[in-house]
């Protein structure tokens, strides 16, 4: 295991839209109980450094660890190696290598499988706090359908998923068809993009 790894920012043009910043309210009150105290202060330390350091940095695992409260007896079983391991579980880094990380400078909602796991309470809390941005009118509501769509194709939910997840969220179903139709071909569009067929030239 190296002394240090460089980390680097996760270019994510639709989650950078419309993700939360990790050290946002809504990261506190609905990813921490998903991925746990330790990873979340991991991520926000990375944000922090991000911040300073737009283009990428390296970072000192034990000097870090240790800043965290968390140990590195034991090297890749440790504390502080489970949290970088949980934030890449979890779709919020992406390791390369032993040396080389890559972070989401935001974070996405939390999904419906996720919320599930979380108390009553804090469920309801998600569905109030998601409501005032899904009742809006006419082209603001389809706009805002197309736009959560579009990051739930991102996540990787195939589109019965992502109608199911909308449709959670009270998006009117014909509202979420069309939006899903919108985002599934931009989504196509994006992958065509970054992997042209060779053949095709």
């Amino acid at each position: 295991m190296p002394p240090q790894v460089r980390v680097l920012p996760w270019l994510d043009p639709v989650i950078d839209h419309l993700g939360h910043d990790p050290r946002s309210r809504y990261v506190e009150h609905y990813w921490l109980g998903v991925l746990g105290p330790s990873t979340t202060w991991l991520l926000r330390r990375l944000a922090d450094r991000l911040d300073l350091e737009p283009d990428g940095f390296d970072l000192h695992l034990v000097d870090t660890a240790t800043s965290l409260g968390l140990g590195m007896k034991n090297g890749r079983h440790s504390p502080f190696m489970r949290a970088i391991d949980r934030s890449c579980q979890f779709g919020m880094a992406r390791q390369h290598g032993d040396d080389e990380l890559s972070v989401r400078r935001r974070m996405p909602h939390v999904t419906q499988g996720q919320l599930k796991r979380l108390p009553g309470p804090v469920q309801r809390a998600q569905a109030d706090w998601q409501q005032p941005q899904l009742h809006s009118a006419g082209d603001d509501a389809q706009h805002k359908a197309r736009r959560l769509a579009l990051t739930l194709l991102e996540l990787g939910e195939d589109v019965g998923a992502a109608e199911r997840q909308l449709s959670t969220w009270r998006i009117e179903p014909a509202v979420a068809h069309q939006a899903l139709e919108w985002a599934h071909s931009r989504h196509a569009e994006a992958l065509a993009a970054a992997h042209p067929d060779p053949e095709a030239a």
